[in-house]
């Protein structure tokens, strides 16, 4: 499976920002799905992820009660929607696909990735 993700940019302190990442391929619905991000001198950490059928999601708690994440397998879209964005939420974004259930939560368990989206948020 191709992933691309798009979404990301630049916005000030509270404010919002949703996060697309498209899917190629028919067999999307068998994907467990995940958000990862990368900041400057850091190592890649686990956002959110999303079962097949969107009925488990997991989020990493500095994003709870701010990020949602969501599928539409009609569709073949992961979304992570980013509410009251701080500045240190600024990444990269990187969606991942894996065919297993969990979700998982390491990067190491997830077999497809997407190009990254860049979020800046400014103070």
């Amino acid at each position: 499976v191709q992933l691309q993700a798009s979404g990301g940019g630049l916005v000030q302190a509270g404010g919002s920002l949703r996060l697309s990442c498209v899917a190629s391929g028919r067999t999307f619905s068998r994907y467990t799905m995940g958000w990862f991000r990368q900041a400057p001198g850091r190592e890649r950490e686990f956002v959110a992820a999303i079962s097949y059928t969107g009925a488990t999601k997991y989020s990493t708690d500095s994003v709870k009660g701010r990020f949602t994440i969501s599928r539409d397998n009609a569709k073949n879209t992961v979304y992570l929607q980013m509410n009251n964005l701080k500045p240190e939420d600024t990444a990269v974004y990187y969606c991942a696909a894996v065919t297993r259930g969990g979700p998982p939560t390491k990067s190491y368990e997830y077999d497809y990735w997407g190009q990254g989206t860049l979020v800046t948020v400014s103070s």
